[in-house]
């Protein structure tokens, strides 16, 4: 895997806070620059993730829903 591949987090069947936990342990191994999609169906992931990502400094890039499946693109900033 590269920079430029998103790492994926499946975090489906998990409730909060593990989506967030989860998306902070990808974070924790990855560089500047790196995209993480994060993949949960909890409906608290649509308030935890954007206060999550502002809070850390990184940048949520799209956040969309599918039948209940939400999907998180989150860039680690400088």
């Amino acid at each position: 895997m590269t920079q430029a591949d998103p790492i994926v987090v499946d975090a489906r069947g998990h409730r909060c806070p593990v989506p967030t936990l989860r998306l902070q342990r990808a974070f924790a191994n990855a560089a500047t620059g790196q995209i993480v999609r994060l993949v949960a169906d909890d409906p608290m992931a649509r308030i935890d993730v954007p206060h999550f990502a502002a809070h850390h400094g990184y940048a949520l890039l799209a956040m969309t829903e599918e039948s209940g499946v939400l999907t998180f693109v989150v860039i680690k900033s400088l």
